[in-house]
């Protein structure tokens, strides 16, 4: 119903910044959540930031003041901003958008963009 396009991973030194973005096609259904997760080696993914339909936002505790997660839903993108990187925010970041079809809600996925921060 909807295909994902990240964009932005790559990387960087510690204390750098990277923004990503995730531009979703076009739907005739709700887009109620855009989100991020990642996972990094070893580990499960986890939720990293999400933004609704209705602009409420949430974050993991350990990127709280420095990631931002922002959306412009006419062009049905959501963006992270990712400031004061660590190393353990190295990852695979995945874009997650839930659709409201027949008021049930699917997850989409995109394939998924390597976050790297190393000196």
């Amino acid at each position: 119903q909807v295909q994902l396009v990240e964009s932005g991973g790559g990387l960087v030194q510690p204390g750098g910044s990277l923004r990503l973005s995730c531009a979703a096609s076009r739907t005739s259904f709700n887009i109620k959540t855009m989100a991020w997760y990642h996972q990094a080696p070893g580990k499960q993914r986890e939720l990293v930031a999400s933004v609704t339909d209705l602009g409420s936002i949430k974050y993991a505790d350990s990127v709280k003041g420095r990631f931002t997660i922002s959306r412009d839903s006419a062009k049905n993108t959501v963006y992270l901003q990712m400031n004061s990187l660590k190393p353990e925010d190295t990852a695979v970041y995945y874009c997650n958008v839930k659709l409201r079809i027949l008021a049930v809600d699917h997850d989409y996925w995109g394939r998924g963009t390597q976050v790297t921060v190393s000196s």
